[in-house]
């Protein structure tokens, strides 16, 4: 089985979005570069961004977001973002109404059920998980194997926590990546076990 990781651009002052659920500009670096992340040409980063994020995307077998951000995405129209392969969605209640079957999303009640739906369906790749209150709850649980974080020099003083509403303490074992590019520093954690 591949890693656990949970993932998400992030103010200085740890949010992934303020109050109102707006990211700000927690994504001005997929945008203000000349390197085109993917195949839609929009995603464009630096040279520094590129040569660290591509190659963790091309290792993504599996999403696991919340129904909240699957909500507010309009569920991506169907399409998981980015190249992934599918989608789990955490969520107590049923999928939407006149929703494609085919789409490659899954929902799922639970983070254990999530985590093990998303394993069984990247195989041997990654598993990534969004930030926020899902991905604070699979942290909880012991289940993230790594953090990273994509920090964007910007304090918004309040809004929605990358660690969602984690209570307790966990250890982090000291950044094994710190790579500083055009407005965002790329970190990487491994979860001390």
């Amino acid at each position: 089985m591949g890693k656990v990781v949970m993932y998400s651009s992030v103010s200085v002052d740890g949010f992934v979005a303020d109050e109102n659920d707006r990211p700000g500009p927690l994504f001005d670096w997929l945008t203000g570069g000349d390197v085109p992340l993917d195949e839609s040409g929009e995603v464009k980063v630096s040279q520094t961004s590129y040569d660290y994020i591509r190659p963790y995307w091309d290792q993504i077998g599996a999403t696991i977001v919340g129904r909240h951000v699957f909500d507010m995405t309009d569920g991506w129209d169907g399409k998981p973002p980015g190249g992934i392969d599918h989608v789990v969605v955490v969520t107590h209640r049923p999928e939407p109404e006149g929703w494609d079957p085919g789409a490659p999303f899954h929902f799922v009640d639970g983070v254990e059920a999530a985590v093990a739906k998303a394993q069984e369906l990247a195989g041997d790749r990654m598993v990534e998980v969004a930030a926020g209150d899902v991905g604070g709850q699979v942290l909880a649980a012991g289940l993230i194997d790594e953090v990273r974080m994509d920090v964007v020099p910007v304090v918004f003083g309040s809004g929605k926590r990358y660690f969602g509403s984690v209570h307790a303490q966990h250890l982090l074992e000291d950044p094994d990546v710190v790579i500083q590019s055009n407005r965002v520093l790329h970190l990487r954690y491994r979860v001390r076990r």
